[in-house]
């Protein structure tokens, strides 16, 4: 694949951009507005999926500190 790229200079790169520019220049503004707004709802979702997993990690903490608690006022009670 790269040896394909071995003979393409920094002219025919720029070339082959400037007529992708020609083509596709009405619509980048449009790509790049749609792009913005899928990473920033991926981003959102990822927060809330944080926020999810920490509020489930302080449930679970809390549930075992009473276990313990539990577990130690049973055995003051058997001693």
């Amino acid at each position: 694949m790269l040896a394909f790229f071995s003979g393409i200079g920094v002219w025919e790169i720029a070339i082959i951009g400037g007529i992708a520019l020609l083509i596709f220049g009405g619509r980048l503004p449009q790509v790049g507005k749609n792009l913005g707004k899928g990473i920033v709802e991926f981003k959102k979702g990822l927060k809330g999926i944080e926020t999810d997993i920490e509020k489930a990690g302080e449930k679970s903490l809390k549930e075992a500190d009473a276990r313990v608690k539990e577990e130690e006022e049973e055995e003051k009670k058997d001693a």
